[in-house]
Formats: structure tokens, C-alpha cells, sequence
């Protein structure tokens, strides 16, 4: 096949019956289908299929029992997905794989090709609308310069920089079991899929080591620059007791140092069931640690920033919540922009971190500042209305300005474009919070911890699941929370204040006064501590109740002050 397809077809083999049904009833409609039926002999599959699948205008993906247990059918989906053009439907009742189920998914588990079935015809419209979108781009194309550079490109060399590349190689199967050769296979294509869900990693797909010998990979230098890669992933899986354990380790392809290891225990007897679990607890632990080894490599560059280390140099100073560190962050935030003025998460951390300090600040309103720190959001989604660390940090930007009804819109965009992302969801569960959602923010809050560990952004997580406790009435659990989130971040003087209201709320008033006499001493006084509370409980029905506990705290031990 030398012209790109309209369609291609992703299915099951095993539902190729109804895959030719909807092959026909496309074509009967003038539409060219792609479908591995149609291969000619001498043909390469994996290189066909490939090409096919880039360049389709629409990727029709059949859901089925059989199909969402196939690691190709979900590849497919997820490289659609990342393309834009995925278009699904379902041809029998099943759970589809986590990372579709916000897609918009078609019911034709009852079609048996009647071409006036009112399913068929809007599901119908939708491919065709997908495929002659793709014809008009294709049509305007001629128009540009076919090399046109993006954005990114016509930055000097290393001047924007990109999130950090990785590749997960063939994994090895250490029962020597035929069964877990399968589950060996399967995980590759498993976790790098759910590492693209997430936005600190850019990771490879897997049809470039599908064909690599997991006993020929002796020389990690020359494979990164094979794969074009800064890190390596290598796995194994064996049976230990009734469980079923896979091991990782994360290697630095320049040096072939060993940088991170982890190990996932599952139950045999449940793994069919946990299965999705385990590669996302992979997965997340993974981008995490990445991340975490980015932003000290940032850290400690001594020159030569780019934009994306800059602004991962401004992620990593909110390990503390005082004005120094504040500060430090919108100071890396205006050096990535400063770096590079067109680049989208420059502007997005930026709006983030002045909204962070306006949030915090001591003074009254002042909606010139507000003005600007929107102004500054709306260039970054201009810049990149779809990527969810933009759609996060803008929506967490109004919030922190007094507008979480529009900030929930950006934060729940982020978190279905990446719901591997913890900091997406954080963003989206405080947001929810201070909507007064408490039950809906608890559980993306609860997700980012899962999500996350050993992030060294876990104390926000931590506060803000105490406040959406405190917010359900359940004062021990968010006392509790609020203790966690200081333990993790000392300097997290809006954490003193929480406590002190959740120990007066309790009755141990002493207690609560020593929580606001640490609060005195990092700088909070009663108008701040009141503005805060506002901002953040301005949808609660108790804010006043609360406001009056903080004063008569704040009156308390006006004395020792």
C-alpha cells in the first residue's frame, strides 16, 4: 500500500469476523481501510502495519474481551491516541484499559452491519469527520515549507531542551516458564505505555527494541546512542514463593551506571487482576525517580541552562514553602522564559509560581497583579492548548488567584490527557477541594500519592488531602494528614495554621496556640493567615465559623508574639 489509508482497522485476530464487517460497510462508504487481512505476500508486517498506523487519518479500534488483553491492539490505540486520531468503539461489553476510559467510545456491541442502525451512522460520521479533517491539513500542507522548523527547532542548540528520553528494553524471563515468557513480553509494551500517560518522560515506543536480544545488550553507551536515549530500562521476572516478582533497574545509557532499582511483588493467583496495577506502581515509581534525577543534574549544572532544566530548577525549589524559596522559583521560571521566549512550560511555571506567591502573600487583593499573572497563562496555553503540565499549572494558577471554577476546567483537561501524571492530579484534587468537592479531590489526591513516590512534592498532597478531610467533618484523619505534610516540609507555614485550627477544633487549645505561635514566627500574621483562608474556603459554608476560630487564635497569643 503506497497512499496512507483513511482508516485502519485495530483489532483481534480472533474477532477478525467482525473486523471484516466493518472493513466493508468503510469501504462500501468510498473509504480506503487498512487491515492486516489486506497484506500481500513478501510484505514486512511489523513495517507495514507501522506506516499504516502513522499515517491513517483515523484509527478505528475495535474493544472487545480479547482485544483489551492484547499488547498490540493497546500499542495501536496508544500511538492513536498521541496522534489524534483514534476513534474506538466497543464491539462487546468489556473493561476497557484505564488510560481509554475518558475516551469517547462508540456502543456497537449490537451492530450486525445494518447500515441504517442509528449507532452505526453517528459512529459512522465521527470516523468521517476524522478522516476529512486529516485530508484538509494534508491539502494545506504544500502551502509550508515541507522542512518548516517547529518552534523548538529554530532555538539554538540546547537552548529549549526537552523532558529526558528513555527506553524499555525486552525483559527477562528468569522462571523459564512459558507462561511468564508471555508476561515477560507483555510488560514492555505495558509500561511503556503507561510511562507515555505521564509528562516527565519522554519515552520510546516499543517497536524500537522490540527486536533487540535482551542477552546481545552489552555496550548501554553505544545502545543510547543507537535509540537516541539518556536512560535504559531493564527488567526480569521470576517466581519467588506464590508470588510473582519483577524486578527493574533504571541504567544511565553514557555511563551504564545502575541509578535506580525497584522490585513489585504480586500474588500468582491474583496477577490477572492486578496486573494493571503493577505496571502502573512501575511505571509511576520510574517517572518519579527520572524526574527526581533531572532536577539534581539541573541543579547542579554549573551553566548553559536550558529552558526545560530552568523550569525543572523551579519545580524543585518548592521543596520548601517560604519567601526564599518562593522567590527562587519565579526566578528560574523567568530565566526559562528569558532562555526561551515561545517556550510553553516557561510561561506555564511561571504564571504558577507568581500565583503561588500571590496566594501566600500579605497584602491585600490586587487584581493588576492578577491581570498579569493571567495574561501570563493565556500565553502559555496559546503556546500548547493540549499539553497537560500547561493545563495543570494554569489551573492551578487561578485557583491560587481566586478563580478555582475556571482553574478546575485546565486541571481536569490535565488529568485526562495524563492520569499517570501525580502532579496532575494533585493539581486537579485541590482544585476539587476548593469547589468544595472534597470526596472527588480526596481521591485524585490519594492517586498522585500512589502515583508518586518519594516525590519531593508529597507534602502538598498530604495538606491538601487534610483539607479535603477537614472539609467531610473528619477531623482526625485530617489532623493526621496535616501532621505527615509538615513532617515532610518544616517551612510549610500554611500547614501550622491548618493545625491549629484542627486542634482547637478538637479542644486541645494549647496545642492549637503553639501552632499559631509557629506560624508568628515564620512570618504569618492574623491578615494573612484570614486572606488564605478565604481564598481556599471561599465555596465553604463554614468559612466564617472558621474565620472567628482564628482570629480569637491569633488573639490568644497576641501577648507572647
Amino acid at each position: 500500500m503506497t497512499a496512507a489509508p483513511d482508516i485502519f482497522l485495530s483489532y483481534n485476530r480472533e474477532d477478525q469476523a467482525r473486523a471484516k464487517e466493518f472493513a466493508e460497510a468503510f469501504e462500501r462508504q468510498g473509504l480506503k481501510v487498512w487491515w492486516d487481512m489486506g497484506l500481500r505476500a513478501g510484505e514486512a508486517y511489523d513495517e507495514v502495519t507501522e506506516t499504516a498506523l502513522r499515517t491513517a487519518k483515523a484509527v478505528v479500534v475495535l474493544w472487545s474481551k480479547k482485544s483489551v488483553a492484547s499488547r498490540w491492539v493497546r500499542a495501536e490505540a496508544t500511538l492513536a491516541d498521541r496522534n489524534k486520531t483514534l476513534v474506538p468503539c466497543m464491539i462487546e461489553p468489556c473493561e476497557r484499559p484505564i488510560m481509554f476510559e475518558l475516551t469517547q467510545t462508540a456502543e456497537l456491541s449490537h451492530w450486525q452491519g445494518d447500515a441504517g442502525d442509528k449507532a452505526w451512522t453517528a459512529f459512522l460520521s465521527d470516523v468521517k469527520r476524522f478522516v476529512a479533517k486529516e485530508a484538509a491539513r494534508a491539502v494545506a500542507a504544500p502551502t509550508i515549507p515541507l522542512a518548516a522548523p517547529t518552534v523548538e527547532e529554530t532555538l539554538k542548540p540546547g537552548q529549549s531542551g526537552s523532558a529526558p528520553s528513555l527506553a524499555v528494553l525486552p525483559f527477562t524471563n528468569r522462571s523459564s516458564l512459558p507462561e511468564d515468557e508471555v508476561f515477560a513480553e507483555g510488560m514492555v509494551e505495558d509500561v511503556t505505555s503507561a510511562l507515555s500517560q505521564g509528562v516527565n518522560v519522554r519515552v520510546l515506543g516499543s517497536m524500537a527494541t522490540a527486536n533487540l536480544s535482551r542477552t546481545a545488550i552489552t555496550d548501554p553507551a553505544a545502545l543510547g546512542r543507537q535509540l537516541g536515549v539518556r536512560y535504559l530500562l531493564e527488567g526480569s521476572v521470576r517466581r519467588v514463593g506464590a508470588n510473582l516478582r519483577v524486578a527493574t533497574q533504571l541504567l544511565e545509557a553514557a555511563t551504564g551506571e545502575i541509578v535506580w532499582t525497584g522490585k513489585f511483588d504480586r500474588p500468582l493467583v491474583e496477577l490477572a487482576e492486578l496486573q494493571e496495577e503493577l505496571v502502573t506502581d512501575i511505571a509511576a515509581s520510574l517517572d518519579t525517580q527520572v524526574y527526581t534525577l533531572e532536577m539534581e543534574r539541573a541543579l547542579k549544572k554549573p551553566g548553559d541552562i536550558t529552558a526545560w532544566e530552568a523550569v525543572a530548577r523551579a519545580v524543585s525549589a518548592y521543596r520548601k514553602w517560604d519567601a526564599a524559596a518562593l522567590a527562587e522559583g519565579i526566578a528560574e521560571a523567568r530565566r526559562a522564559v528569558a532562555i526561551a521566549p515561545d517556550y510553553a512550560p516557561g510561561h506555564g511555571m511561571l504564571a504558577l509560581a507568581l500565583a503561588a506567591a500571590y496566594f501566600v502573600s500579605p497584602y491585600d487583593d490586587n487584581p493588576a497583579e492578577v491581570q498579569r499573572i493571567r495574561a501570563i497563562a493565556g500565553r502559555a496555553l496559546t503556546l500548547a492548548p493540549d499539553d497537560a503540565s500547561i493545563l495543570g499549572h494554569v489551573g492551578n494558577a487561578l485557583c491560587f488567584v481566586g478563580h478555582p471554577e475556571e482553574g478546575e476546567r485546565h486541571t481536569g483537561r490535565a488529568v485526562r490527557k495524563a492520569p499517570g501524571s501525580g502532579l496532575a492530579q494533585v493539581q486537579h484534587g485541590l482544585a476539587c477541594v476548593m469547589l468544595n468537592r472534597p470526596e472527588e479531590g480526596l481521591s485524585h489526591l490519594k492517586l498522585a500519592e500512589r502515583l508518586s513516590p518519594g516525590w519531593h512534592l508529597m507534602w502538598t498532597a498530604k495538606s491538601w488531602q487534610s483539607a479535603a478531610h477537614r472539609a467531610m467533618g473528619r477531623w482526625a484523619e485530617a489532623d493526621a494528614a496535616i501532621d505527615e505534610s509538615i513532617r515532610l516540609n518544616p517551612t510549610n507555614v500554611g500547614g501550622q495554621l491548618d493545625k491549629a485550627l484542627l486542634r482547637a477544633r478538637l479542644g486541645h487549645h494549647a496545642e492549637a496556640h503553639r501552632h499559631i505561635e509557629t506560624a508568628r514566627r515564620q512570618g504569618m500574621d492574623l491578615a494573612q493567615a484570614e486572606r488564605i483562608w478565604r481564598l481556599v474556603w471561599a465555596n465553604d459554608p463554614t468559612l466564617e465559623a472558621d474565620i472567628a476560630i482564628v482570629r480569637a487564635l491569633y488573639a490568644a497569643t497576641e501577648a507572647g508574639a
